[in-house]
């Protein structure tokens, strides 16, 4: 089982700064060395979801299907068209975190929100967890697919989470309060 994750403790905290970058790379490198075919944002035709509630929106591949959306509006969730194993789920909440126990950020979107990025390798299941807070919202996004197939996904995963965009969902949830 191979595990990156981002999550650290006061005790941790400068060990885990301090090889940061290498263990990234090191991840990447490992996750990728099981790529078939290399990703291309250029081969893919893309549709974008955009949350009206939170004002929150991300690309995802145009043959993916929706395949719920609550009935409150905090999110969606999108499947793959090769397998229903394969998802993307996009939500947020006002509920954001306690302050005291949040992650130190690691990650940055093009749009230039911080957030924790978390990578998960398990037996069973990949994933890759994005998590951006900003004012008195938390934002949500993952990709998840079985283990043996994550490293062709986690190119895609990525792309995805870089063009996470937020789009002043605070002003949105405190007018709808």
């Amino acid at each position: 089982m191979f595990i990156f994750s981002v999550k650290t403790s006061s005790k941790w905290k400068s060990i885990y700064t301090k090889h940061q970058k290498v263990a990234s790379a090191i991840a990447l490198s490992f996750l990728l060395s099981g790529c078939s075919q290399p990703f291309r944002v250029s081969d893919t035709q893309w549709q974008t979801y955009k949350n009206s509630r939170y004002g929150f929106e991300f690309p995802y591949p145009s043959n993916w299907t929706v395949l719920s959306t609550p009935d409150n509006d905090d999110g969606v969730v999108l499947v793959s068209p090769r397998s229903q194993n394969v998802e993307i789920r996009g939500w947020a909440s006002n509920l954001s975190p306690d302050p005291k126990n949040a992650i130190q950020s690691n990650f940055q979107t093009t749009q230039g929100v911080s957030g924790v990025l978390l990578v998960e390798v398990g037996q069973q299941e990949g994933s890759m967890k994005l998590t951006l807070t900003q004012g008195k919202v938390t934002y949500y996004w993952r990709g998840k697919s079985p283990s043996q197939e994550f490293s062709n996904y986690y190119p895609l995963f990525y792309y995805i989470a870089q063009q996470y965009q937020v789009k002043s969902a605070e002003l949105k949830v405190l007018s709808a309060e």
